[in-house]
């Protein structure tokens, strides 16, 4: 083991669980008016934003992109990620021949040396109507989609081998899956997806549930009950499960979510970002259910901000600090990470300054409430070292890298 400089302290290094790289080329651009548009819009205006976003990507562009933003996440901390990915075909919707966006990404991981779970996304319809009924995909959408579940199973069974080719045996990639959400899968898929899912039990299974108030009484219109009370009756809530947002829920969803042990991913600096609300986090977790922490749009890619506005968050809506101990916050950060993704445990740690301006005098055990990402010192993932004071060993400086891909693609 390395000998600690003075000064700094080893900290198990955090896992972000909830990620969508291509959202990266949102940030500072959805905080005003879409042109002919009134207001800043809500969530449902940043998603035509963020479609407009994901028709422009090709494999090449993709990988190039994705390894600037996992370039940033390690020197900001993170040591492995769960990349909830959805963008699979051509921008018509015809398949590329062998995984190519998703082996883009795999490349991207291995590149910036960050632990990857691609957590590969089933996406069937364009959401449901007033009457609770399946929307037609829309055009971005077509690419997202396999057209059925059982079509979507066939892709995944393929992709495992895939994925495999391109570790290379570093076993630092590996295969998730998700839902997309239960406005993009209709109730009718579910039990074909629950038994599938039933016979990969080592599978990590995602699925954003209840961000926005809108999804919630759309679900209820279409299926007679919340995406919770769906997802229970069909068997997929437990362990196996991340539930990411978990935003709008009733005191049953909590119990349920709970109860089954279900893990929750909150993306704090999104869910704030977007406002979408703040979750129900100390009372999912005093109901059993496990805290992880994601990044999901990276309009701020900083570990310490997201355990910071966890408890920030909770603080707000109940008028009482302390809601998480910075315990607790941490082992969010890091234990329900590796949960929420199927990882083992490992070595992987940050050296962080105690000294910085944030952090002098801090007590060692309350940095997740002072340090930020510019006091990360070092990063080790898989014993080797990848960061070192905002740079990444190999890739240098991130900015760079999103300079040039934005420069190439006249972004």
């Amino acid at each position: 083991m390395e000998e600690i400089p003075a000064e700094q302290i080893r900290v198990a290094a955090p896992v972000n669980a909830h990620s969508h790289a291509f959202h990266r080329i949102l940030r500072g651009r959805t905080h005003a008016a879409p042109a002919g548009a009134a207001g800043a819009g809500d969530f449902w205006v940043w998603r035509e934003q963020m479609y407009e976003a994901a028709a422009t990507l090709t494999p090449e562009g993709y990988e190039e992109l994705a390894t600037a933003v996992f370039a940033e996440m390690v020197v900001s901390g993170f040591s492995a990620v769960g990349e909830f990915h959805y963008l699979h075909h051509r921008p018509d919707g015809r398949p590329y021949p062998d995984h190519q966006m998703e082996r883009a990404l795999a490349r991207a991981a291995l590149t910036a040396r960050i632990r990857l779970t691609l957590l590969d996304t089933c996406y069937l319809s364009g959401g449901l109507d007033q009457q609770g009924r399946p929307l037609p995909l829309n055009q971005t959408q077509r690419r997202f989609s396999d057209g059925s579940a059982e079509a979507w199973i066939q892709r995944w069974e393929s992709l495992a081998t895939a994925l495999a080719d391109e570790d290379h045996g570093t076993g630092l990639v590996s295969l998730g899956a998700a839902l997309h959400s239960l406005r993009a899968v209709p109730e009718s898929e579910l039990t074909l997806l629950a038994e599938w899912s039933s016979t990969h039990p080592d599978t990590p299974l995602h699925v954003h549930l209840s961000e926005q108030p809108a999804e919630n009484s759309a679900v209820q219109a279409a299926y007679g009950a919340s995406p919770t009370e769906v997802l229970h009756r069909h068997g997929l809530l437990g362990p196996q499960l991340s539930a990411v947002h978990a935003t709008h829920l009733s005191q049953t969803d909590i119990e349920l979510l709970g109860s089954s042990g279900t893990t929750i991913v909150m993306c704090p600096t999104t869910e704030a970002d977007l406002a979408d609300g703040i979750g129900p986090a100390r009372e999912l977790a005093d109901a059993g259910a496990t805290i992880s922490l994601g990044t999901d749009q990276h309009a701020v890619v900083d570990p310490y901000l997201e355990m910071r506005a966890l408890e920030h968050g909770e603080r707000l809506r109940s008028g009482t600090r302390g809601r998480f101990s910075p315990a607790e916050i941490s082992a969010a950060a890091r234990d329900g990470g590796l949960r929420s993704l199927g990882l083992p445990p490992n070595e992987d740690y940050l050296l962080v300054s105690t000294s910085s301006m944030r952090t002098a005098g801090s007590r060692p055990d309350q940095l997740p409430l002072s340090a930020t990402a510019q006091d990360v010192e070092a990063v080790v993932i898989n014993g080797a070292e990848v960061a070192r004071k905002g740079r990444h060993t190999r890739l240098g400086d991130p900015a760079e890298l999103y300079r040039r891909f934005l420069a190439r693609h006249r972004l």
